[in-house]
C-alpha cells in the first residue's frame, strides 16, 4: 500500500465516523424529516383511524372533527422528537397520564393506538430501524396511559 493510499483510506475512515457522528446527534424530528414530514405522518395517522374498522375503538374516542387532535399530537411530537416544543408553548407540561384519565384506554385501546401509527410509519416509507425505535418508545408511552385493566 502506497502511502497516498493509506492517507485516503484513514480520510475515509474518519469521514465515515463523522458522518456516523452527526447521525447519532441528529434529532428525531430531524431524521424523520421535520415540520412537513411530521404534519404528513399524524395526519396519516388520523386518516388511517377514520377510515380503517380495526381502529373504531379509539377513533370513537375523539371529537369529530379530530382537528384539534391533529394538532395536539403534531405538537406534541414535534417536541418529544427533539423539535420546537409547541404543546409545552401553548398548553404547558403534556401530562400525558392526566389528560387521558377521562378516557378508558386499556391494552385494546392501546394496541389499536400503536397498530394505527405502525401502520401510518409505514405508510409514509421511514426504514425499519426508525419505525422500529419510534415504536419502542411510542410502547412505553401507551402501556403508561392504560387506565383500565384490560
Amino acid at each position: 500500500m502506497t502511502e497516498s493510499t493509506a492517507i485516503q483510506h484513514s480520510d475515509d475512515a474518519q469521514d465515515q465516523q463523522q458522518d456516523q457522528q452527526a447521525q447519532a446527534e441528529r434529532t428525531l424530528y430531524e431524521t424523520i424529516g421535520g415540520e412537513t414530514r411530521l404534519r404528513e405522518l399524524v395526519d396519516r395517522f388520523y386518516d388511517l383511524m377514520q377510515l380503517e374498522g380495526d381502529f373504531a375503538s379509539i377513533h370513537a374516542m375523539h371529537p369529530v372533527p379530530n382537528d384539534g387532535s391533529r394538532d395536539k399530537l403534531f405538537m406534541f411530537l414535534s417536541g418529544w422528537m427533539g423539535g420546537p416544543n409547541l404543546f409545552i408553548e401553548r398548553f404547558g407540561h403534556p401530562m400525558l397520564r392526566a389528560r387521558h384519565l377521562p378516557y378508558a384506554i386499556g391494552t385494546a385501546e392501546r394496541d389499536q393506538w400503536l397498530r394505527c401509527m405502525a401502520q401510518a410509519l409505514e405508510d409514509m416509507g421511514y426504514d425499519y430501524d426508525l419505525r422500529l425505535r419510534l415504536m419502542t418508545s411510542f410502547y412505553q408511552t401507551a402501556d403508561w396511559m392504560r387506565n383500565k385493566p384490560h
